[in-house]
């Protein structure tokens, strides 16, 4: 009995860090297959608006707030909040556009699967084949 409730403890612990991963997710056109924290923030961001200056970047994020939403911004240094505000000053200035919004996961997955050049983000269990992979962020992940 002893052994058995060290595998179901171990068992909910990895079912735990498991839903903290978020995985960035991207169209399988773009023609990258990996990116850094920096590059990220800088698509994110529109500071960088294209990929390998071909292909159009389309940002893609959470309507609502969720652990996933909550991973990825911690994982950015910036709040949520805190990068709409950027992104409407890009909009203001004419450098840039709102990115499209989804209300879940599962939306977002088929968002970034059919748009053409298409980032964003899903916790990773929520990732399918449709999409690319191109970073796991874990949401105990320090800051560098």
């Amino acid at each position: 009995m002893k052994n058995f409730k060290r595998i179901l403890l171990a068992l909910v612990l990895w079912a735990a860090s498991v839903s903290a991963q978020v995985a960035v997710i991207a169209n399988k056109d773009v023609p990258m297959d990996s990116l850094n924290k920096a590059q990220l923030r800088d698509f994110y961001s529109y500071e960088m608006k294209q990929w390998d200056k071909r292909v159009p970047i389309a940002v893609v994020d959470l309507k609502l707030p969720g652990e996933a939403k909550e991973a990825f911004y911690k994982f950015l240094g910036i709040t949520a909040s805190r990068m709409k505000s950027l992104w409407l000053k890009k909009m203001l200035m004419g450098e840039g556009s709102e990115p499209l919004a989804v209300k879940s996961e599962e939306e977002m997955v088929q968002k970034v699967a059919v748009t053409s050049g298409a980032l964003g983000f899903v916790s990773l269990s929520k990732i399918t084949p449709e999409v690319k992979t191109l970073l796991i962020i874990a949401q105990n992940e320090k800051e560098p």
